[in-house]
């Protein structure tokens, strides 16, 4: 189940039909560029650091926020592609 806060990120889809495997990137997407600390935090304890990293590392430059992709950048040590995001 998707809690509240991080639905909060989500708010374009319709979090009842967001599949919690079919739908990771643009779930970690979302959380890591919006999320709130509790929504961060069922993040990484959903899917863990080494999933969220290689996700993240996918992430274009042009999907993330640039005061996201700073601290993330550091926090995981990803360096994301330059190329757009695709689901």
């Amino acid at each position: 189940m998707i809690p509240t806060s991080v639905k909060t990120v989500l708010w374009s889809y319709d979090s009842s039909k967001i599949d919690l495997n079919k739908d990771k990137k643009i779930i970690v997407s979302q959380v890591l560029n919006l999320g709130s600390e509790e929504a961060i935090s069922w993040l990484f304890n959903t899917y863990g650091k080494r999933e969220i990293t290689n996700i993240a590392s996918s992430i274009p430059i042009t999907a993330w926020d640039k005061k996201s992709l700073k601290l993330w950048s550091i926090a995981l040590q990803i360096s994301p592609p330059s190329k757009r995001l695709t689901t």
